[in-house]
């Protein structure tokens, strides 16, 4: 394990005019070695789910373009945060501007992650918080925080997942997910 967090960004934050500063402020809270910032979908993934309504696209052909709009929404948190650096290749050797934080774009990483037998299977259930579980996995990190929209306290999966505060498949990840890999939800909106 390295000591490091993965943070997700949820999708559903990008409209906060003050994001970049209640992120600075977050962070700044964080007693992580390395801060690793893993985008989530909001509207531009939302876009890709009305594609796929109106075009019948497949679960298949929507996963992946759902994956290149996070890709997207890694440069628009890269910009939002002073130009961080964006990578998913050399984790041990990157680094963003001040040496602890960092944007991963999911697309080279979750690609690279298919050659592996318990991938995350492609379907509408696995979202950005699913994919950030298993970023956190790949990476080795001790700790992967969610910021959402909505609180929630505690760890029973199940119980979040039917609340609809994770995604279908957050529960059945996080079950396979390195025991020492710990994950809570941080409500951004709440946040001061």
């Amino acid at each position: 394990m390295n000591d490091c967090t993965v943070v997700k960004v949820g999708g559903s934050l990008f409209d906060l005019p003050d994001l970049r500063d209640r992120l600075s402020r977050f962070f700044a809270t964080l007693d992580a070695g390395q801060i690793w910032i893993f985008p989530g979908g909001g509207a531009t993934t939302d876009a890709i789910r009305a594609f796929d309504r109106v075009h019948h696209l497949g679960e298949e052909a929507s996963h992946w373009l759902a994956i290149q709009a996070l890709s997207v929404n890694a440069s628009f948190l890269c910009e939002l945060l002073d130009g961080l650096v964006s990578s998913s290749a050399s984790f041990a050797n990157a680094s963003g501007s001040d040496g602890r934080l960092l944007v991963l774009d999911p697309l080279p990483l979750i690609q690279a992650d298919e050659a592996n037998a318990d991938h995350l299977p492609h379907t509408w259930n696995v979202t950005s918080d699913s994919l950030a579980l298993r970023a956190a996995a790949l990476v080795g990190a001790r700790k992967l925080i969610l910021l959402k929209s909505a609180s929630w306290e505690g760890c029973d999966w199940q119980e979040a997942m039917q609340a609809q505060i994770v995604d279908g498949y957050f529960a059945q990840a996080m079950a396979h997910a390195p025991p020492a890999l710990s994950a809570r939800i941080v409500n951004l909106r709440e946040y001061t």
